[in-house]
């Protein structure tokens, strides 16, 4: 199977090709050519499968420059109980009898971004062998909050890998943040970034683009790549647990074999819900698929009108992970709507470029209307929610997961739709601890990595190892720069 750039489809490369660069050369996404599709007994046969052997049969599929054992041994590494704290991996949990909530912060880092982050890693080291590939990957990351620490975790003291993450100054959780600055490993380096979420990701994406910069960085050994969901290998192993969530219902009873599901999911830079897409472009009964934003709501506006537009106010938020308005991976599904028409995508990326905004056209605009819903939900009903969930169901939520259970909610009463949904829950809400105790009624929250006993205290949950292994652990990075000097902050990583 070939990959081909979203901007320029003559541009095609192997499964380690796309995995290492990341990032095509023309600053197009790599995007399979076809995409496989699971056998009529498929989703039967992996039912009763452990989530390891699920993940080696979908990405099989993807990866045929890579065998079967290797994706084994990468999977029982990656998902192995020395990394995840439950045998299930990403468990789904019942709400109630036409809902399910698709867990996935079981991992090291409490947070979504483990399940593709603990694969990717495996799949670059593997990738660069298979290309004869001499040089040292430079990883560049930017991060609302989630995928920093995830990446970080993932490459730590992996060899021929360096991994600079930046992430928003003053734009994430106290815990988000601590995680980061605490990193332990050789080849890390992390910096906080003057201003928001899109400010990082697009200086990110202009050092990629640097010439000069990836001369000077070749002289010294390195090239760069990236953990961002724009690689091809932080998206795929995301295709696995819709699809392992598929079985899990069926396995258990909830639904009947064939029966369509429902997906709603917190998304911001869409890649979390463009996997679910690709899920059900293999053949998972996915019927609609639900988009679920914070104040920061471009992409529903997006999804109602066709037009894109980030000249907006950006607003901090409850659920900072979602505080995004450039969503790099929605230009993966324009190629893919559009019938891989790489001239339209390239169009409307020279048009986000220079004038913040594009118009996809009423074609594009009904295509999109037949596959998705969506919604947004401020901060004041976010707390609402995660309080009515822990009343009611006594279940704790995090933000954003609060964010998707409203905007389902929202859904529901415009359609009537009873169809059985799985509401992906993407951080545990201990990383979000202040906005958690206040939304239970906590009037007075402790300080610091207080808060991740306090939260415990109070609802009797218990908090998650990692988090609280938290506790007097020293901060290592305490850099910051503006976006026109992160160039220099990767320079003096790889000095």
């Amino acid at each position: 199977m070939y990959y081909v750039s979203t901007r320029n489809k003559e541009q095609r490369r192997t499964a380690a090709e796309a995995i290492s660069q990341g990032l095509a050369p023309d600053g197009g996404l790599l995007t399979p050519e076809v995409f496989p599709k699971l056998s009529q007994n498929a989703l039967e046969s992996l039912r009763d499968m452990s989530y390891q052997q699920r993940a080696v049969y979908v990405m099989g599929a993807y990866l045929d420059d890579f065998t079967a054992s290797e994706l084994s041994g990468f999977a029982d590494k990656a998902y192995g109980p020395d990394k995840f704290d439950t045998r299930a991996v990403a468990p789904v949990r019942a709400v109630d009898p036409q809902t399910s909530c698709l867990e996935l912060w079981h991992g090291p880092t409490c947070a979504f971004k483990d399940m593709a982050l603990q694969m990717l890693p495996h799949l670059l080291s593997a990738s660069l062998v298979k290309n004869q590939e001499k040089k040292t990957a430079c990883i560049l990351v930017a991060t609302s909050g989630d995928t920093g620490k995830a990446a970080l975790e993932g490459f730590r003291d992996v060899d021929r890998t360096r991994i600079l993450v930046f992430y928003p100054k003053h734009g994430v959780s106290a815990i988000q943040e601590l995680q980061m600055v605490t990193q332990e490993g050789g080849n890390v380096g992390v910096c906080a970034v003057e201003g928001n979420f899109d400010d990082a990701q697009t200086g990110v994406k202009r050092l990629f683009s640097d010439p000069a910069l990836r001369e000077t960085l070749a002289g010294r050994g390195y090239f760069f790549s990236s953990a961002n969901s724009i690689n091809w290998g932080r998206v795929l192993p995301q295709i696995v647990y819709y699809v392992s969530a598929y079985c899990d219902l069926l396995r258990d009873g909830r639904i009947e074999k064939g029966e369509a599901v429902n997906a709603c999911v917190p998304t911001g830079n869409f890649g979390n819900i463009l996997a679910a897409y690709y899920a059900r472009e293999m053949g998972v009964p996915i019927a609609k698929l639900i988009c679920a934003s914070n104040a920061n709501n471009v992409l529903t506006d997006f999804l109602h009108t066709g037009v894109y537009d980030r000249n907006r106010t950006f607003y901090n938020t409850l659920s900072p992970s979602m505080d995004i308005l450039i969503s790099s991976n929605l230009e993966r599904l324009l190629f893919a709507l559009s019938g891989k028409d790489d001239a339209a995508v390239r169009g409307y990326m020279e048009q986000l470029s220079a004038a913040g905004r594009y118009d996809v056209g009423e074609a594009m605009k009904a295509r999109l209307a037949r596959q998705f819903a969506a919604g947004f939900c401020g901060d004041a009903r976010t707390q609402d929610v995660i309080g009515a969930m822990w009343r009611e169901k006594q279940y704790l939520i995090d933000p954003h997961t609060a964010v998707a259970f409203d905007v389902l909610d929202q859904y529901r009463r415009e359609t009537g739709d009873g169809t059985h949904t799985v509401v992906v829950s993407t951080a545990s809400p201990f990383k979000f601890c202040d906005s958690v105790l206040s939304a239970i009624g906590v009037s007075r929250p402790a300080q610091g990595t207080a808060l991740i006993d306090q939260l415990a205290e109070v609802t009797g949950v218990p908090a998650p190892a990692p988090l609280s292994a938290l506790k007097g652990k020293g901060v290592r990075f305490r850099a910051d720069t503006d976006q026109a000097h992160m160039a220099d902050k990767v320079l003096e990583l790889l000095n």
